[in-house]
């Protein structure tokens, strides 16, 4: 857990939180909405460290016992509901962990603060156990719910939050952080950058990573051999790229990027400009060859692929539908 000033971009969320705090208007129920790695936990942990400050300003002191206790993990009036199965939230657990226990008062703080991460995985009967206690909170009562759609909460919990979108953070800042801060060299933060469009956990991910260099070789090698493969070898090809499936976004946005460099450089003729310098003879060849429909076709079949997979279609099918319309085009 960290304060506001540890946290990379997002000021105008934080302008927001503080001034609340500051105005003493903090509303009973918010969702802070962004992508996984966003940086939505940071947010929420650095808005309840405040909250519960005793010194009761813009920035936690990080000296009072509360903040002592938050730092450790260990404040019990900051409370982080969890869930057992990896993809739904159910009405027990929202029962048991919030209905239930925002009845009971404060143990040592003015409020009570519960975080929910991944808050759009409440099963209906979870969100509709949670939407009394939002409509009719007790004063001292503070929810914090974490989404990646929010879109998918009922509109009538929707309808009595305070909504705070995560937008990209600047890729100066970015570079800056993971340079300065973190030591990755530039030719790296460039490349996690340019993957992570401004999401800052994406970004930091991706530049530490070991896997991330050897996932980006095996799919410039797929792309500089896939136009003379069989249909035997490209389902091969489905297979290795199988074994990276909890990475499998890693992998697409690697083909994005590429694609993006072709068509960038179809249309400018400038390698300067391009992500994949490393690449430029073969980023040469395949722009001479393709158009622009095709290229643009390639690019929105790894988006619908993304969408695919996210939406749980068949992993095999999905990746053999996007390395045909890749060999085609």
């Amino acid at each position: 857990m960290a304060g506001f000033e540890d946290i990379i971009g997002h000021e105008q969320i934080i302008e927001h939180l503080q001034n609340a705090i500051e105005l003493d208007k903090v509303s009973h129920a918010y969702i802070i909405n962004g992508e996984k790695g966003s940086g939505k936990m940071l947010l929420a942990d650095a808005f309840a460290l405040t909250l519960q400050c005793e010194k009761q300003g813009r920035i936690p002191c990080l000296k009072c016992h509360s903040c002592k206790q938050a730092l450790s993990g260990n404040q019990p009036d900051i409370i982080h509901v969890t869930h057992e199965k990896p993809n739904v939230i159910t009405v027990d657990e929202i029962r048991s962990q919030l209905v239930n226990d925002i009845q009971v008062k404060p143990y040592s703080s003015p409020r009570k603060i519960y975080i929910i991460d991944e808050a759009d995985l409440m099963n209906p009967q979870a969100q509709n156990a949670i939407l009394k206690t939002i409509e009719e909170p007790p004063a001292y009562g503070v929810i914090v719910m974490l989404t990646s759609n929010a879109q998918s909460l009922l509109p009538t919990i929707l309808s009595r939050c305070v909504q705070l979108n995560i937008k990209p953070v600047k890729d100066s800042v970015l570079k800056r952080y993971l340079m300065e801060r973190l030591r990755v060299p530039d030719y790296k933060a460039e490349l996690s950058i340019a993957f992570a469009r401004g999401n800052v956990g994406k970004a930091v991910k991706l530049a530490q990573s070991e896997n991330f260099d050897v996932i980006k070789k095996d799919a410039l090698d797929m792309l500089r051999y896939l136009e003379d493969m069989e249909l035997y070898e490209v389902i091969e090809w489905v297979k290795k790229i199988t074994e990276y499936k909890l990475e499998i976004n890693d992998f697409l946005d690697i083909l994005t990027v590429w694609f993006r460099d072709v068509l960038l450089f179809k249309a400018t003729n400038d390698v300067n400009m391009l992500i994949f310098k490393d690449e430029v003879s073969e980023i040469k060849k395949r722009a001479a060859r393709s158009s622009y429909s095709g290229l643009e076709e390639i690019v929105n079949s790894i988006e619908k692929a993304k969408v695919r997979l996210n939406a749980n279609v068949n992993f095999d099918l999905t990746i053999e539908l996007l390395l045909l319309t890749i060999k085609e085009n």
